[in-house]
């Protein structure tokens, strides 16, 4: 962050969904708490490219240690995602690319808007010598988003091109059931895509706020550059690294949600009750504890909390959290390395999972399963899973689903739930599901 970093208070509260939309810029991000969010923090603001950052994360870097009056945990530096299929690579696993948008995006950030939604104040950050200029670009946005036509009803777009139909979906499931049989792996997360093409360029802001509408999560996001964009409403934490402690909180374990209060109480219970479920989400919590040791003091990883249901608008989550004090001198590709791609995403033990996965799912992943979020100068940073999102490249775009497979998944099952994580994401792109899709959501 610049040595002159400055901030300063809105006259009066406004919501990020009536500022971003007034940005013109083509590299741009809004990362959401949600919709009518109580608590917690958004940030909206614009960038310029930039490679991958790789800051000391240890609670060592400057600015690290020091109470900064400055609103808000991220104080500075870059916003981003990275794909699954490139960190496969580097951790020796056999891989695909795949060129849709880019592998690695990063946008450096010295100047946004910052929201408190517990406190219901919107701060304007910035270099001190630019925060008056700032200021009036930012009422530039407020006044263009407010002049900017209501979002019409998407586009229909018709039925997204699956890429394997729900009986060859189900027959991986099997595939990953023989590879847990035969002891090389535990568990397995299988995924698939479906993929949309467009008469004209798809509307990333568009797409999220009907997306944010349909599904809101704590993990939202628009990032655009150019014609490549990430939409997200992701309920998964990847990494939080706050003064030197490490978090992840991984997810295994999905539930519908109910017609009604009783159905929906009783599905909750279900998903918390299940062996299944928790046998799937106990091994992530213990790879992931693997993972931390890699880089953190040693007897600092602990389980914070273990199988606890959040449920959201449209499924229930079964979530776990560990943490740990990472050793002096580590770095952000330090922790990448260590822990990305994540193990929610690929099974355990996860170096043979990914082996097994590519052969399976034979088609590149990209973005998803990857990981977005931003990272400070500071070393701070706060990362999703790309999960409950569209990826966008100019007229077309993808939506990536799947699921834990452990010895006990029934194949019906899993089908299912890759088509309800697909449904909302699709349905904010105009489209639905392949009809055959279709007929495994009840």
């Amino acid at each position: 962050m610049p040595a002159t970093f400055a901030y300063r208070p809105l006259d009066e509260w406004v919501d990020p969904a009536a500022l971003f939309p007034g940005i013109p810029d083509e590299h741009a991000f809004w990362l959401d708490a949600g919709v009518d969010a109580a608590e917690g923090w958004s940030w909206v603001g614009t960038g310029v490219l930039a490679n991958r950052p790789d800051p000391l994360v240890d609670g060592t870097a400057p600015g690290a240690q020091e109470a900064s009056a400055a609103p808000g945990p991220f104080r500075g530096g870059w916003v981003g995602w990275c794909d699954y299929d490139s960190a496969a690579a580097e951790a020796g696993a056999p891989h695909r690319s795949d060129d849709a948008v880019p592998a690695s995006l990063w946008l450096r950030v010295d100047r946004f808007v910052a929201f408190d939604h517990a406190a219901r104040v919107a701060w304007l950050v910035g270099p001190s010598s630019e925060l008056a200029v700032f200021t009036d670009t930012v009422a530039g946005w407020r006044e263009a988003a407010a002049t900017r036509a209501a979002t019409t009803e998407p586009p229909q777009r018709g039925a997204a091109l699956a890429r394997v139909e729900p009986d060859v979906y189900a027959e991986l499931v099997e595939g990953c059931r023989a590879a847990i049989r035969r002891g090389d792996a535990y568990q397995l997360c299988l995924t698939t895509r479906f993929d949309v093409a467009s008469a004209a360029a798809i509307d990333p802001l568009e797409t999220f706020e009907r997306l944010r509408a349909a599904a809101s999560s704590h993990h939202g996001a628009v990032i655009r550059s150019g014609a490549s964009a990430l939409v997200s409403v992701s309920p998964e934490r990847f990494l939080q690294l706050d003064a030197g402690t490490v978090r992840t909180s991984p997810i295994k374990g999905t539930r519908r949600r109910g017609g009604d209060d009783a159905a929906d109480r009783a599905l909750a219970a279900e998903l918390v009750a299940s062996p299944k479920e928790r046998a799937e989400n106990v091994m992530i919590v213990d790879l992931m504890r693997n993972d931390l040791q890699r880089v953190c003091v040693p007897g600092s990883v602990t389980v914070e909390r273990l199988l606890e249901v959040e449920t959201y608008p449209t499924v229930h989550q079964l979530v776990s959290t560990v943490a740990g004090t990472l050793r002096r001198g580590i770095r952000f590709s330090d922790v990448l390395a260590a822990t990305f791609p994540a193990g929610s995403m690929t099974g355990a033990p996860k170096l043979s999972a990914m082996t097994i996965l590519h052969e399976l799912e034979a088609a590149p992943r990209g973005v998803f399963a990857g990981c977005f979020g931003w990272l400070g100068d500071d070393g701070s940073g706060d990362l999703a899973m790309v999960i409950r999102s569209v990826v966008i490249a100019g007229e077309r775009a993808y939506v990536g689903a799947g699921g834990g497979i452990t010895w006990g998944s029934e194949p019906d099952a899993e089908v299912e739930e890759v088509a309800l994580k697909a449904r909302a994401p699709l349905a904010a792109l105009g489209a639905v599901l392949p009809p055959r899709w279709q007929e495994r959501v009840r």
